[in-house]
């Protein structure tokens, strides 16, 4: 049979013509002849399949594409279920048009479409949806999260039709508020009012804050609204979110009740005029009734200089000026002040406070300014008069010691008249050196029997007037049963009164801390007691322990110590024959901590004291530069049985030490070259054993550096001069403090 050569041509033409049409399509497009085989696809189609693309060739069997497909994972609804996907594709019918989406892997949305061609066939086509289907996603996350948005916020939020008013939507607080109505209209109390305010919003396209009054739940109350028209689903639809005003009402009046009742002078006058606009009851109680603020001032000018600096500054702080009271006297006054706008205009608020008071407080503590200057001048007089007394307590103590021992001696009544002479005249030298120090240390004007637990109470009461101790925790830790101290209950009073005020001023300076404990307890085998007052406050700083007890030497801010608290107590406690150190090892905070004589303890001191201790043949060291001080110790530790050595300098001390073994060091305090503190040094780290029966003999105990070293090592010390019945004593306490 002949072809026709130009119906080929023809056929030929019609199928690239189709092929160009398929081409040019948009969508995928592929054709399955009746066997189910591909005929042909455009490249749209094959874009679309890029996962199996390289099987779309003319021939391909649909079900091996299927599972192909499966296998390659290339829809998310065949992974994990391949079998059951190709079984379901297998199983579709091409006979009928059928459409579905079809979601593949990578993220695309593509709409299918299947239609039966008329020789058994069929065709696909394939539109990319994937931008469709991301903004209907992305229109319901926006939906959601406004929902969300306003489902959490505690704003009242409705949306409502404007027509009619029927709510489309209300937040959980609107529906908190109104309960479940169904239209917005419930919401007024008067029907009128939203009329007006739908007009007033047409005009203007939006509203903000229109007060008006609402209706909830039967509830009436004043409300704002804030509103906005929008388009929902095709119908217009307000906005609207509500504010309820009933606790700002209320605070309004309560602020005016406030403002009433202040007992601070307040007032609102126009800057230009001085015109009144508010004043408060205290104002015109001070100021009169008068309708403008220029009448309040004395002097002409002072209210123009006044604003002048209110309106560069925009506030003034406590200016000072004379006005008139509503008596028509003049006083002095401070006015604070700020520049407002209200209303348009320039307007002050402002207090005005009466300084007659303040100003008669300020003379009267210029006043006790002056007098704490001439005490401390006094002081300062005590503290030369010691140092004259330190020059006589070395020769002082060489007349007495030995007028003393040869009243013991002498037989002959002529010598021991002139004896006694020589004793008395060296007495009254010596009463005279302790009057000196007496001045300079405050000597206890009477010793008597003192309740610890009295003097405790007594000195937190007045402690208390006029210091914060009210914020602070006042812990107090005194034993039943203390003994007695034997002091003067006054001075050792100002000593508790001076620590707690210290202690509470640290902390509230620093602000770290929030309690103060003050404690007693026995020591020294019941001869003593010990009384402390700690804080856990910012504690002192280790570099300036030692001078803490030194005269005139203070941490706080210049006006706000003087230096002399803790010299004070230092000498109070010593004049009673007791001792007063900081505790270095409490933290956090600091602990002043002070040993008195126990009543009981001091009278069976004074029972021992004529007899001394049996103590053997020991060996004793008596360290001093005044040669006739040492062999008088010497002497009178050698008639209670000591073998002793003296020494004149520190060096001459360190040589001895290294060729023998002492049971007791005495050593003088200011010695040239090696001193009292560096031979204590060696002593510690060289003989530590003897460290423990170590004392001091001293004419300077109110020198900054024996403070010091007196402060920091804690050892007995006995102050010149020296009588026999003191250097006993001091024998006594450094032998039961120390173990041999």
């Amino acid at each position: 049979m002949n072809r026709d050569p130009q119906s080929d041509r023809d056929n030929a033409r019609a199928l690239g013509l189709l092929q160009d049409a398929i081409e040019s399509l948009s969508e995928g497009f592929a054709l399955y002849d009746e066997d189910r085989r591909l005929v042909m696809c455009n490249t749209q189609y094959r874009e679309m399949n890029k996962g199996v693309a390289d099987l779309l060739e003319p021939g391909l069997d649909w079900e091996i594409l299927m599972r192909e497909s499966a296998r390659r994972g290339i829809y998310a609804e065949a992974i994990g279920r391949e079998e059951e996907f190709v079984r379901d594709r297998l199983q579709t019918s091409h006979d009928y048009v059928h459409e579905y989406e079809l979601k593949q892997t990578d993220g695309t949305y593509y709409h299918v479409s299947t239609h039966p061609t008329n020789l058994g066939g069929f065709v696909i086509t394939r539109t990319d949806i994937t931008r469709k289907k991301q903004a209907e996603a992305m229109e319901r996350e926006g939906d959601l999260l406004v929902r969300t948005v306003l489902d959490a916020s505690a704003a009242v939020v409705i949306m409502s039709r404007t027509g009619d008013g029927q709510i489309l939507y209300r937040s959980p607080a609107a529906l908190e508020m109104f309960g479940n109505t169904r239209s917005s209209r419930e919401h007024y109390l008067y029907p009128d009012d939203r009329a007006d305010f739908v007009t007033q919003m047409l005009a203007d396209g939006q509203i903000d804050d229109y007060p008006l009054t609402m209706v909830a739940r039967g509830r009436s109350f004043p409300a704002t609204i804030s509103a906005r028209f929008a388009e929902y689903h095709g119908d217009e639809v307000i906005v609207a979110s509500v504010t309820d005003l009933t606790e700002q009402v209320k605070a309004q009046a309560m602020i005016r009740q406030v403002l009433e009742s202040c007992p601070v002078p307040l007032q609102m006058t126009r800057a230009e005029t001085g015109e009144t606009l508010y004043r408060s009851a205290e104002t015109e109680a001070l100021l009169g009734s008068s309708g403008n603020a220029k009448t309040y001032y004395k002097e002409p000018g002072e209210r123009e200089a006044y604003l002048a600096e209110l309106r560069e500054k925009g506030f003034v702080r406590n200016r000072r000026a004379k006005y008139i009271n509503a008596q028509g006297e003049e006083f002095w006054g401070a006015a604070s002040s700020v520049l407002i706008e209200f209303d348009g205009e320039e307007v002050i608020v402002s207090s005005t406070r009466d300084l007659t008071d303040e100003l008669a407080l300020q003379e009267e503590l210029a006043h006790q300014r002056e007098m704490l200057f001439q005490n401390e001048k006094m002081s300062a007089l005590g503290e030369l008069l010691a140092g004259v007394a330190h020059e006589l307590n070395n020769p002082l103590s060489v007349i007495v010691g030995h007028a003393l021992m040869l009243m013991d001696e002498v037989g002959d009544p002529d010598v021991l008249r002139r004896v006694e002479k020589i004793s008395n005249a060296a007495e009254r030298s010596a009463k005279i050196v302790k009057t000196f120090l007496a001045m300079a240390r405050q000597q206890p004007a009477r010793v008597e029997h003192v309740d610890v637990r009295s003097v405790v109470a007594t000195a937190l009461d007045v402690a208390g007037y006029g210091h914060k101790l009210s914020d602070l925790e006042i812990v107090t830790d005194l034993p039943e049963g203390l003994a007695d101290i034997l002091a003067d209950p006054d001075q050792i009073t100002q000593v508790v009164i001076n620590l707690v005020i210290n202690a509470a001023h640290a902390i509230e300076s620093a602000g770290t801390g929030d309690r103060i404990i003050v404690a007693a307890r026995p020591s020294d085998r019941g001869r003593s007691v010990t009384l402390s007052v700690a804080d856990n406050g910012p504690g002192i700083d280790e570099t300036i322990r030692a001078r803490v007890f030194e005269p005139f030497f203070t941490t706080k801010d210049i006006g706000d110590g003087t230096g002399i608290g803790l010299a004070f107590c230092h000498r109070i406690v010593h004049s009673h024959g007791g001792r007063i150190w900081l505790d270095p090892d409490h933290a956090p905070g600091s602990r002043f901590c002070i040993s008195l004589p126990a009543a009981r303890g001091a009278a069976e001191a004074l029972a021992e004291e004529a007899e001394p201790p049996a103590q053997g043949r020991r060996r004793a060291l008596v360290v001093d530069d005044e040669a006739d001080v040492a062999e008088l110790i010497a002497e009178i530790l050698t008639r209670d049985g000591f073998s002793v050595d003296t020494a004149h300098s520190g060096a001459e001390a360190v040589q001895l030490l290294a060729q023998r073994r002492y049971d007791l060091l005495l050593s003088d305090l200011n010695m040239a070259g090696m001193d009292g503190r560096a031979l204590y040094e060696h002593v510690t780290a060289r003989h530590p054993e003897l460290a423990a029966r170590t004392g001091f003999i001293t004419g300077d105990t109110m020198g900054r550096a024996s403070q010091a070293l007196l402060g920091e090592t804690r050892r007995p010390h006995l102050e010149k001069p020296v009588t026999p019945g003191d250097l006993r004593r001091l024998v006594r306490v450094i032998f039961e403090e120390g173990t041999l």
